[in-house]
């Protein structure tokens, strides 16, 4: 067994075990949101499984430096495990994402740069409606044939907010080493990777469960080349709420709206699915 793969077991039993240990303290549960938003919220003190598979069938081929623009992997299947730790002063949202990658022309495979974040919100930037933090990223080598076989260091920082129907905020990450390939191929020489600033908005129809959204859309600078990479997209999805937890369903389209200054692939149309089953940490509703 090899260094990675101990890693990776050591990393799945503590996300196994955490739930034992985290029965009580939950800033969530006063209120402030409701369970079908918090099914939204990637920062609520929650439990969550995430299993998703993107299809990236096509890129776009236009002339990039004198050449034609790479183009990317063609799928994806994801795990996202989210085991929150309340404290009493603060919450920690250890989030664990795995992929597994596939280049059918080039008949290679493999998982991709495994990745662990714990975003940190203290108690005094948690209002109820929406909260803030920031955190430290890890990223573990991946299978070199899809991905950087090396180790990866940076932060995460998040915002969100609830207003009535809506539902929004931002995301940011940058990283050294470890090259997401999403962002660039897996040969690309940089120690760092691009910045990537996501901001999203959900509008909920009702209480029906029924929402729309806009897509994954990470937006990437690179500050190696001063490339600006920029997706666009939407999803649609129904959130059910249960006794003892919640399910998220949805369905998403995107592809490249800005991407003649960047030098990575650019996706021309993207499809995802996405099942997510979240669980309070205190196993109510």
């Amino acid at each position: 067994m090899n260094v990675t793969m101990k890693h990776l077991l050591y990393i799945l039993a503590f996300f196994l075990v955490t739930p034992l240990l985290a029965q009580d303290n939950d800033p969530d549960a006063a209120g402030g949101q409701d369970a079908q938003t918090k099914a939204l919220d990637a920062t609520a003190t929650q439990w969550s499984f995430q299993f998703a598979y993107q299809s990236m069938p096509d890129y776009y081929d236009d002339i990039v430096n004198g050449q034609t623009r790479r183009p990317g992997l063609d799928n994806y299947l994801q795990l996202r495990v989210v085991a929150p730790v309340p404290m009493k002063s603060l919450t920690i949202l250890p989030r664990l994402t795995i992929r597994h990658y596939e280049d059918i022309n080039a008949g290679k495979s493999g998982l991709g740069n495994t990745e662990l974040f714990a975003l940190i919100i203290p108690k005094a930037l948690d209002w109820g409606t929406g909260r803030a933090g920031i955190g430290p990223l890890v990223t573990f080598p991946g299978n070199k044939d899809v991905a950087k076989d090396e180790w990866g260091v940076g932060f995460s920082a998040a915002i969100v907010n609830t207003s009535g129907q809506l539902f929004y905020g931002l995301l940011f990450t940058q990283s050294w080493r470890a090259v997401d390939p999403s962002a660039l191929q897996p040969d690309a020489a940089s120690n760092t990777n691009p910045l990537g600033i996501a901001p999203f908005l959900a509008y909920r129809f009702g209480k029906s469960g029924f929402y729309l959204q806009t897509a994954d859309l990470v937006a990437l600078y690179d500050w190696n080349t001063k490339g600006f990479y920029l997706p666009i997209g939407a999803r649609f999805g129904k959130v059910w709420v249960l006794e003892k937890g919640s399910i998220n369903l949805y369905g998403e389209y995107s592809t490249s709206a800005i991407y003649k200054s960047w030098q990575g692939p650019a996706v021309k149309n993207a499809f995802r699915i996405n099942l997510t089953y979240t669980m309070p940490v205190g196993g109510g509703k």
